[in-house]
């Protein structure tokens, strides 16, 4: 079976978000402002399909197999981050009505993978892999530099997967009161 990597188009929603909210949990709940599952949905589709956030097609890239979104990955730099946050907050502090602080989670000059996630229907075929792979030709791409995420602590078999692709933790980070290890590898350009 084979995997295209391709950018997301915003008609990729109504199945690359239920993927990038099941990945992130209850950030998506502080990235849109809402609490109930359907509103959060509704809320992260309007998201996805416009330009001006982290979560925006215009960031994501689709792993399709079997013609089908097999997997996602939500990637950009961490200069990009601060304009696309600074826009997401100014959205969320007009809709409560009061300001409203994106927790960052990049650190200066790199490149960051926000999301990586995989359908559950089609796990074990090394998407992940090939998705944090493309990320790494990404920044290879772009001249190389620092290639970035952030993992639960307690999420074992992922820090094993980063490792072994080349990750090593820098320090420990936190994420709406969640406790991540911040990890980065090194990227040469070709």
């Amino acid at each position: 079976m084979e995997i295209f990597i391709r950018n997301a188009r915003k008609e990729d929603a109504t199945e690359a978000v239920p993927l990038i909210m099941e990945a992130i949990g209850d950030i998506s709940m502080q990235m849109t402002g809402e609490t109930e599952e359907t509103e959060i949905t509704k809320e992260f589709v309007q998201l996805f399909t416009k330009t001006d956030n982290r979560h925006s097609y215009l960031h994501t890239y689709i792993a399709e197999m079997e013609g089908k979104v097999a997997g996602v990955l939500v990637f950009y730099s961490a200069e990009e981050a601060v304009i696309l946050d600074a826009n997401l907050e100014k959205y969320l502090s007009n809709k409560k009505g009061s300001p409203i602080k994106i927790d960052s989670e990049t650190l200066p000059g790199e490149w960051y993978i926000d999301t990586v996630v995989v359908d559950p229907t089609f796990r074990g075929h090394g998407i992940g892999t090939k998705l944090l792979t493309y990320a790494e030709q990404l920044v290879k791409n772009f001249g190389g530099g620092k290639l970035s995420l952030n993992v639960e602590t307690e999420k074992d078999s992922a820090i094993r997967l980063y490792n072994r692709l080349g990750f090593g933790t820098v320090c420990p980070w936190t994420i709406i009161g969640q406790t991540f290890h911040h990890m980065v590898k090194t990227v040469h350009a070709d």
